[in-house]
């Protein structure tokens, strides 16, 4: 027996296995994090990718909306860039502190409270620039035009009208927009909740009560939800982008700045070579991680680690699940969608009351249809017996319903930055 630790929340646990029976124990590629993460940032922004130098696209005078990536995306770490994105803005281009607002993304998410917007710009650039919540419900949103794709694009006004918008996010994987980050700081970041759900429809298969199979984990080409998302960005005056990627252990790794849309596909290039993972074969059984919190923080934004791992899993295989989800569903529709579940009308309502939350249910439905899903969790295990999932707060228990015995078993710690490659099949005889 070897004894595997996962993160849990913001602790870890442990699970006992037979060594005999794991195939791979998976881990993203190594990279060394970034050492000085001031002088990364401000060379990046003197010399971004398809644009002219920030120093010189902003001067003294200009207004600035510095758009930040929410509570939810904290592994990015935006406490540690947003310091030195302001310093250069006031020291490096001469823009007034009064001139810069920092607007934060959130979506459809509501926003923090003060303690939040502190810790995720840190109290030196709370007492000094004005930071403020973007809310998808306001009646004050400016609107750019519609998308080719029929999107109507509504976003926060201070950023429509600034002279210009200056986007933080993190480039990573994401099983509707293909990757995360770039372009989504604007939709659905920044966005009325209309706009949002428009674009986020497109996840819904026009045809079938299924997922549009044209979207998907690092699918850009034809996925509408991307395009739409681009086209959306591109109606956004003054437009840069500052796009992070992170690492394995969840550091900064590397900074792309510039095109909008550019240097965020330079990102998810990089994204691609720390994350993938080639592997021989598919198995029978595979055991993960959320990362631990925020990223497992509810069903919501954790179950995003299966859209990750289950390329290494086959079909009908059992699928371990580490997501503490102190925060359960996520918004308080997630378990709503169980009525409609049940009654047989979820499709109906998906298709004329589309919500993200609802999308995200829809999903992890689709999961525990494909495969044995078991969580190791504080969720109650009724709230997710209706979606075909079980789960367990005692790790003897979890693994008795496993059945692990004889199955071939992939160990990945960190299920949020492991994209495993099937390289491979093997035939019985070969196995």
């Amino acid at each position: 027996m070897k004894t595997y630790r996962f993160a849990c929340g913001s602790g870890t646990v442990e699970f006992p296995l037979e060594e005999k029976n794991i195939i791979g124990e998976l881990h993203g590629n190594v990279v060394e994090p970034i050492s000085d993460i001031r002088k990364e940032l401000w060379a990046s922004l003197d010399a971004p990718i398809d644009s002219a130098p920030l120093c010189r696209r902003v001067t003294p005078g200009s207004t600035v909306a510095l758009v930040v990536s929410d509570m939810s995306r904290f592994w990015m770490r935006q406490d540690l860039v947003v310091p030195h994105l302001v310093d250069y803005l006031t020291q490096r281009c001469g823009v007034r502190e009064r001139d810069i607002t920092i607007v934060i993304a959130n979506g459809t998410h509501t926003g923090g409270d003060e303690a939040e917007l502190r810790t995720l710009v840190t109290d030196a650039v709370y007492d000094r620039i004005t930071v403020e919540n973007h809310n998808c419900e306001s009646e004050d949103l400016v609107y750019l035009g519609t998308t080719p794709h029929g999107t109507p694009v509504s976003i926060n006004r201070t950023a429509a009208l600034a002279d210009m918008v200056i986007c933080l996010g993190a480039a990573t994987h994401h099983v509707m927009a293909g990757f995360g980050g770039g372009r989504k700081s604007i939709l659905p970041g920044i966005s009325g909740r209309e706009t949002i759900f428009h674009n986020h429809a497109f996840s819904l298969d026009a045809a079938a009560l299924r997922s549009n199979p044209a979207v998907g984990n690092g699918i850009l080409q034809g996925n509408p939800l991307h395009e739409d998302m681009c086209e959306a960005a591109g109606l956004v005056k003054n437009l840069f982008m500052v796009n992070l990627v992170m690492n394995t252990q969840m550091r900064l790794a590397a900074i792309f700045s510039g095109h909008y849309l550019t240097s965020w596909e330079q990102a998810c290039r990089t994204v691609n070579r720390i994350y993938q993972v080639d592997v021989p074969r598919k198995a029978d059984v595979v055991i993960t991680s959320c990362g631990g919190f925020p990223k497992d923080i509810s069903l919501y934004q954790g179950t995003k680690a299966i859209d990750n791992v289950e390329s290494a899993l086959k079909p009908g295989g059992t699928l371990i699940l580490v997501i503490e989800a102190r925060e359960g569903g996520g918004p308080a529709e997630y378990f709503g969608w169980s009525k409609d579940l049940l009654a047989g009308t979820i499709e109906r309502r998906l298709r004329e009351h589309f919500t993200v939350a609802g999308y995200v249910f829809f999903l992890n439905c689709e999961q525990a249809q494909r495969y044995n899903i078991l969580l190791y969790s504080s969720i109650d295990p009724k709230a997710v017996e209706p979606m075909g999932i079980r789960a367990f707060s005692d790790v003897d228990a979890l693994l008795e319903a496993a059945r692990l015995p004889g199955k071939t078993i992939y160990v990945i710690p960190n299920g949020s930055t492991v994209i495993p490659h099937v390289v491979k099949e093997v035939s019985a005889n070969e196995a």
